[in-house]
């Protein structure tokens, strides 16, 4: 497993685990990323993880993107 972050652009990924405090991990089920989801990271700029998940493009911060293990 590895972080979302590190994570290879264009290939995707399946969710393995969601860290964080119980608020976080809401957070990041009500955009999409549940555990046995895909997700593809489109890019990565300047901190910012430009992802693909249920047919939308999210940006997320590098620390949240730690948070979401593949």
């Amino acid at each position: 497993m590895i972080p979302l972050s590190l994570a290879e652009p264009g290939k995707e990924q399946v969710i393995k685990r969601v860290g964080g405090n119980a608020e976080v991990r809401q957070h990041l089920e009500n955009l999409g990323f549940v555990v046995g989801g895909t997700v593809t990271v489109l890019s990565v700029l300047k901190g910012n993880v430009i992802v693909k998940v249920k047919e939308s493009r999210i940006a997320i911060d590098d620390g949240l993107a730690r948070k979401i293990m593949v």
